[in-house]
Parts: structure tokens; C-alpha cells; sequence
């Protein structure tokens, strides 16, 4: 582990249903480097979630005091719901020489990068979108309007991941924890030619071809 070496402030996003989730959890449970920030949200929580350890619950009114109070990193609204970054325990982490994971969606991320311009932007995709459409059907939390509302976000997202610095396609989440562990290593080591394998611009396909099917489901409805 790094020795008083400040840690890597590293954002990632990805459509929901990507898998970021379980590749967090997964890197924490592998890995000591990493260190999880807990976001803030309004939405309620899911089976299984509890306060404090997948989130922290608010309501509206609690999160818009800790907008008020300047307690967050970041924050957004994403399908009528707020997310935010609570910030003492990001820089705590930081400073202790943590790999520090924040899981935001696109508009967040960006505002991340433009308050620390060392942050890593990584992006997570499954392979296809025929794979991200079944992920959130069997994930058998929502009706099908919500579904159908987060393909149509995916959508718009899709028009922002050129602003990511790296992109990790999740089709296999043993494989994907490998290649999100070898990229951060590779940063750390300033090893260009490693982080090179992940870039968005070295893999811009990937991603236009699941614009053009996120567009096809659009035009279906």
C-alpha cells in the first residue's frame, strides 16, 4: 500500500445497470487501496439497502441544507431524485493515501474534474445496450416506465462520455475489477502505454454503437 503518497480522487459513471455498483463493492472487498464515498440521495432505498452503508438517505429538505451549508463535493438531480458527495470524507481519505471511488453520474463528474483536475474519469458499459435493457429488467426493482426512463437517460449520457478520461466495459465483472485495478495501478506508475488501452478515444466504437441501439429503442416506443 502507498505510504504517504495522496491518493486518487476517481469518478465513475456509467449508465444505470452498468454494474458500477457491484465493480465498487467488489475492488473494496479485493483491494485496501480503495476507499468507498458514500453518496448522499433522496431516492428511497432499495431492498436491502440500509442508511449510511450504500447511501445516505435524506429528504429533500436535509439535502437541500447540505447544499445550503456547502457540505457536498458535488450535487445533481437525476429522474427527480438529488445524489450528492459528501466532501469531509472524500479529503480525509485523500490524505491518508486512499484510492477514493465516487460513483456520480455525468453532470456531477464533470463539476468534480473542474473543482480537482486530477481526478480519474472512468466510464462503465456493458457490451451492448440489449445487455443494459435485461440487466435492468432483471434487476426486478422497477416498472417498466422507470426502465424505459433510464434507457432514455442512457441515451443522453451516451452524447457525454467523450469528457471521460478512460472507458471499462463491464461484461464480466471478475474481468472488469482486473482491468479497473490494472488501469489505477498503471496511473499511479504513470505507465502511458497501460492507461492508453482504456482511453475513450482509443475506443469511441464501443460506445457509437451503443448510441445508434439506445437511439433504435427510442424511436420504438
Amino acid at each position: 500500500m502507498k505510504m504517504n503518497k495522496r491518493g486518487l480522487l476517481i469518478v465513475i459513471s456509467g449508465f444505470s445497470g452498468a454494474g458500477k455498483g457491484t465493480l465498487m463493492k467488489s475492488l473494496t472487498e479485493e483491494y485496501d487501496n480503495y476507499a468507498l464515498s458514500i453518496s448522499a440521495t433522496t431516492r428511497a432505498p432499495r431492498p436491502g439497502e440500509t442508511d449510511g452503508k450504500e447511501y445516505f438517505f435524506k429528504t429533500k429538505e436535509e439535502f437541500e441544507a447540505m447544499i445550503a451549508n456547502n457540505d457536498l463535493i458535488e450535487y445533481a438531480q437525476y429522474v427527480d431524485n438529488y445524489y450528492g458527495t459528501p466532501k469531509e470524507y472524500v479529503l480525509a481519505n485523500l490524505n491518508e493515501g486512499k484510492d477514493v471511488l465516487l460513483e456520480i453520474e455525468i453532470q456531477g463528474a464533470l463539476l468534480v474534474k473542474k473543482q480537482f483536475p486530477e481526478t480519474v474519469l472512468i466510464f462503465i458499459t456493458p457490451p451492448d445496450a440489449n445487455e443494459l435493457k435485461s440487466r435492468l429488467i432483471n434487476r426486478n426493482t422497477e416498472d417498466m416506465d422507470t426502465i424505459n426512463k433510464r434507457l432514455n437517460r442512457a441515451s443522453e449520457e451516451a452524447l457525454g462520455v467523450e469528457n471521460y478520461d478512460y472507458i471499462i466495459v463491464n461484461d464480466d465483472i471478475d474481468t472488469c475489477v482486473d482491468e479497473f485495478h490494472e488501469l489505477i495501478i498503471a496511473k499511479h506508475d504513470n505507465n502511458i502505454e497501460a492507461c492508453n488501452k482504456y482511453c475513450v478515444s482509443n475506443n469511441i466504437n464501443i460506445i457509437n454503437e451503443i448510441r445508434e441501439s439506445l437511439c433504435d429503442f427510442k424511436k420504438g416506443e
